[in-house]
């Protein structure tokens, strides 16, 4: 594992360098989404304002998941590296860009279709950082060819595990796709932000089954709870969508003047 790149004197975290691509990532796929779309909104910005938003967010619930690591180590747990929750950044970065495309004027259902198949393939390209680094995120021992171990990483183990970060960017990768494509085609506002909610809820429902996370009811842990959520939230979306007239993506611009 490689958690920092050391260039001359300096010692750069590679968790932290991944962050930083994916939300390049994330940016441009907006960008060129808002392009399609042809909305003239700082596509960017409005990324930027939601990363930050997901990273405070994603920190703020790890340390109401697991208020353990608050009573060992007090406010340092704030600034560790280590120890973000994706429903914690989910719930904060959907909020950051509802605000924003109300102020906008692009609508706050249609800003989040719009977002999907960005903060997919971004949240897959983040969890790189989480493999690279060997932050704890990996999974239970495994037997299968290709587990690994993570010697080097911030919190080290020499057992082979589920490399669980791949699995997530796997995961991420083929749903941005996917919402990539389907967002080219004629969809009714909300349905490709249902679809999303949909497909990475189930994406880490299952992998929370080979991750190292407790269990906190019905032997389900905290992000399964989240993730069916999230599913649950999707479906509703995608059915309120069905009753609504699609729209093809270069007549959608003129039709979400008014927020959704």
């Amino acid at each position: 594992m490689l958690p920092f790149l050391h260039i001359a004197r300096l010692s750069v975290p590679t968790f932290g360098l991944m962050l930083w691509l994916a939300a390049v990532a994330a940016a441009f796929l907006m960008d060129r989404n808002f392009r399609r779309a042809r909305i003239s909104a700082d596509a960017v910005g409005m990324v930027a304002i939601a990363v930050v938003a997901g990273i405070v967010g994603a920190k703020l619930w790890h340390v109401i998941d697991t208020p353990i690591e608050f009573r060992e180590e007090g406010w340092r747990v704030l600034w560790d590296t280590a120890g973000f929750a994706w429903f914690g950044g989910l719930v904060f970065g959907i909020s950051a860009l509802v605000i924003q495309g109300l102020w906008a004027k692009i609508g706050a259902l249609r800003t989040l279709d719009l977002a999907a198949p960005a903060a997919a393939i971004g949240y897959g390209i983040g969890r790189i950082g989480c493999f690279l680094s060997g932050d704890g995120c990996y999974g239970l021992p495994t037997s299968l060819p290709w587990g690994m171990s993570f010697p080097n990483g911030i919190e080290p183990t020499l057992v082979r595990v589920h490399p669980t970060p791949l699995y997530e960017l796997a995961a991420g990768l083929l749903i941005g796709l996917w919402l990539w494509w389907r967002g080219s085609k004629p969809y009714a506002t909300g349905a490709i932000v249902g679809q999303y909610l949909v497909l990475s809820g189930i994406a880490r429902f299952l992998v929370e089954f080979v991750r190292r996370n407790p269990k906190v009811l019905w032997d389900l842990s905290n992000a399964q709870l989240a993730s069916a959520g999230s599913v649950l939230a999707g479906i509703v979306l995608i059915c309120w969508a069905a009753t609504r007239p699609a729209i093809a993506p270069e007549e959608a611009a003129a039709a979400v003047e008014k927020p959704a």
